[in-house]
């Protein structure tokens, strides 16, 4: 090699020594330790400032969603309504030894730490940075956070918030707020959110009693809730799942809050089969909608439903609901060919049935399927309640002492003219209505009139005590004010009401005229505020002896008049019965000393909700209130009463009255005045009676219809049932009839 080569060797020798030295320089070990604290200073400025910065935020939307429970009155499930199945339970409802499950399953130090673990919380980051994802590690307050505050973003922007926050919140709020929230916010599976609803799910009991297995097994879900449920879970899953249990378990006794001997003594508490979440199938979406028309009168609007959280009882007994539903099946529904039929396809049945001591409404009937008929029959209101009606006339005949045309005290044993089409006297309304059949009774008492459902009868009444106090009394009953002329007409139920407004009318009556205001909410619980229910007893709108009396009346039409098949002999029972005009609904209104029951079928075209005749349903010719009505009374009354009861009414003073028969109607100027149109078009004039039969005295008997009257079928025969009185015009028949 020369020298020039040598020269060029050296000074590339120096330039490498030189680099070299240069990077040493650069990175001396007190360079790098002051760069090294530089970053620890400006991160902790950057810590500090967001410290500063970040507040705890507003609840996120999902997180304070909760579903509403409606209930039986026996507090099982009826169902769930809402976007998010969560209900939230105070941590006190808790059993102590299932809150320490999930500590010891998520975060032992719970109870002692600072509501953060800054190494896991590392981990985490490193992971996601190098994009591994979401990371566990946290503790029970950073999860708390990360549920209710924010959202589930494996960010880094969202884990720095999620540390900053759950510092703050550890200071803010006390370990059992925050281990309430985070059971309460928590996932489990089953669509699940909540303790309560997770307890639901997978035990069909409250979180309050659950036991410890059952809540380790809960804490052990929230590591991979699909993974671990054991109906869906793979062995792999199943394993897993099963030593996580046993982790919780051992960790409880390691921290002492388990003793070892009952550790050893439990074995894994398998979880139910999963159920599909109860809907608004069948009866559920009725008694939901009567609940919430309820709430929105008391303010519980269905914006103030929409935020979820409520818990409402209903007075419905679970028992008593079934027997209704099984009951409408057996004695209607069982018989009707709704596919091939086209008046069968027609009928509609609705019941309320009333606890007449308290108000509560114990069972409803709304129709086929709340999914399939959305309209409840139970409330409905566009239907007449026909003869049902007549029991109310009597009661204002008795409450204001009224008197027939010739002066006489209207009573129990008060005779009228029974003469079908039989003009009434002292109306500037002329009214003539027809019997059914077109049938004359000649002279009878109130209580055969009752019992025949007469509307001659009736429509004479309704003239002698006024319209308007007629009216009066109806509606302190509890009828509606809805379509309530003040004619004669209303004699045979030409208002508008519902098996609702009907069973609170009957049971005031069953209750000796103490107001009965039909209510099926029976608490509204939150876990801000309670609402008291509806008050379901007033004050008396009637007298306990005009009450009674009509009670007294009743129990004769179902003993052996037009309400018969409801008498089953296993119980005491008052009730009438209604069919309006055209057959477009029949009734029956009954109740025993401790149930009071409406039922009715209404004829519903499928394809446009018009009113039509019910006329041939299940082939049994003309409809009326004491063949299928009656029957489904009679029917759930005896399940709902336990297969029958020795309670009896207590009567007092039910006789009163005069029995003297009215006088017969003159001949001008009712005969040549058309009736009321909207009842009948009849102009006919009556029959004479012979003589006027003079006054008896209060104590006699009353008396039988005339003995050319032909027998009184069973209500289930086609003809129907002699003497009940519908509105004219019924098809089936050339004389317009009325039940």
């Amino acid at each position: 090699m020369g020298r020039a080569d040598a020269r060029r060797a050296q000074r590339r020798g120096a330039r490498r020594a030189a680099k070299s030295g240069g990077i040493r320089r650069l990175f001396t070990w007190r360079k790098m330790l002051g760069t090294f604290f530089g970053f620890c200073l400006l991160s902790m400025g950057a810590f500090v400032a967001l410290y500063l910065y970040v507040d705890i935020p507003e609840a996120n939307a999902m997180a304070e969603r909760q579903s509403n429970v409606y209930q039986y009155s026996d507090g099982t499930l009826l169902t769930r309504t809402g976007g998010v199945n969560r209900q939230n339970v105070d941590l006190a409802e808790v059993p102590e030894k299932v809150q320490h499950a999930f500590v010891a399953a998520e975060n032992k130090t719970f109870y002692k730490d600072q509501g953060v673990d800054l190494k896991g919380t590392t981990r985490a980051l490193l992971n996601t940075l190098s994009g591994k994802g979401k990371q566990g590690g946290s503790t029970i307050t950073q999860q708390y956070v990360k549920n209710y505050y924010l959202t589930q973003d494996p960010t880094i922007s969202r884990k720095l918030k999620e540390l900053v926050i759950s510092l703050k919140v550890d200071q803010k709020y006390g370990k059992s707020d925050i281990l309430a929230g985070y059971i309460n916010t928590s996932y489990y599976g089953r669509g699940a959110s909540g303790i309560q609803a997770a307890a639901q799910a997978y035990y069909g009991v409250d979180a309050k009693d659950l036991d410890v297995s059952q809540g380790a097994y809960l804490a052990a879900l929230l590591q991979a809730p699909s993974q671990y449920d054991w109906a869906v879970a793979t062995p792999t899953g199943k394993k897993l799942v099963k030593d996580r249990w046993g982790y919780t378990l051992d960790n409880m006794v390691e921290m002492h809050w388990l003793d070892k001997s009952e550790r050893d003594s439990l074995t894994f508490p398998y979880p139910d089969k999963p159920k599909p979440a109860p809907g608004m199938e069948g009866q559920t979406g009725y008694l939901v909608d009567a609940a919430n028309t309820e709430l929105d009168k008391q303010g519980i609007t269905d914006d103030v439903r929409q935020a979820g959280g409520w818990t409402f009882t209903l007075n419905v007994d679970k028992k008593r609901q079934k027997q209704l539903e099984e009951s409408v099946d057996q004695q209607l529904e069982s018989k009707l060919d709704r596919k091939n039929n086209k008046v069968d396809a027609t009928v509609q049945a609705g019941a309320t049935s009333v606890d007449p001591k308290t108000g509560a409404v114990v069972a409803m009937y709304g129709g086929v399927d709340y999914v399939k008929h959305y309209r409840s029959n139970a409330t409905r209101q566009d239907y007449q309640p026909a003869s049902t009606f007549k029991p109310l006339v009597l009661a204002s005949a008795l409450e204001n002492e009224a008197k027939t045309q010739d002066g006489d005290l209207i009573g129990v044993n008060t005779r009228y003219d029974g003469t079908s089409k039989r003009p009434v006297v002292g109306s500037e309304t002329p009214f003539a209505p027809e019997n059914e059949d077109n049938q004359s009774y000649g002279d009878v008492t109130v209580q055969t009139a009752m019992n025949k459902s007469i509307n001659s009868v009736f429509a004479q009444m309704v003239v002698d005590v006024g319209p308007p106090a007629v009216k009066k009394t109806a509606l302190e009953l509890g009828v509606p004010d809805k379509n309530f002329p003040e004619r004669p007409a209303i004699t045979l139920g030409t208002m508008n009401a519902s098996t609702w407004d009907m069973a609170g009318a009957y049971a005031t009556l069953d209750n000796h005229g103490k107001k009965v205001t039909p209510f099926i909410v029976k608490s509204a619980e939150h876990r801000d505020r309670t609402v008291e229910p509806v008050e379901g007893i007033g004050n008396q709108v009637i007298s306990r002896k005009s009450a009674d009396t009509v009670t007294s009346v009743l129990t004769g039409v179902v003993d052996g008049g037009s309400g018969k098949a409801a008498n089953t002999s296993a119980y005491e029972a008052a009730g009438k019965t209604g069919t309006s005009e055209n057959n477009k609904s029949a009734w029956f209104a009954g109740y025993t000393p401790e149930l009071t029951t409406v039922v009715a079928l209404f004829g519903e075209s499928p394809d446009g909700g018009a009113q039509v005749s019910l006329t041939g349903t299940a082939n049994s010719g003309r409809a009326n209130g004491g063949g299928f009505p009656a029957q489904i009374w009679a029917d759930y009354t005896l399940g709902a009463l336990g297969g029958g009861s020795s309670a009896q009414f207590d009567l007092q003073d039910v006789e009163r009255g005069e029995v003297s028969v009215p006088a017969s109607p003159p001949t001008t100027p009712s005969q040549s005045t058309s009736p009321d149109p909207s009842t009948s078009k009849s102009s006919t004039p009556p029959p004479q009676l012979p003589s006027e039969t003079p006054s008896q005295p209060t104590s006699q008997s009353p008396e039988p219809p005339p003995t050319s009257q032909s027998p009184e079928p069973p209500p289930s025969q086609t003809p129907g049932l002699p003497g009940e009185g519908a509105d004219p015009g019924r098809p089936g028949n050339n004389n317009p009839s009325s039940q």
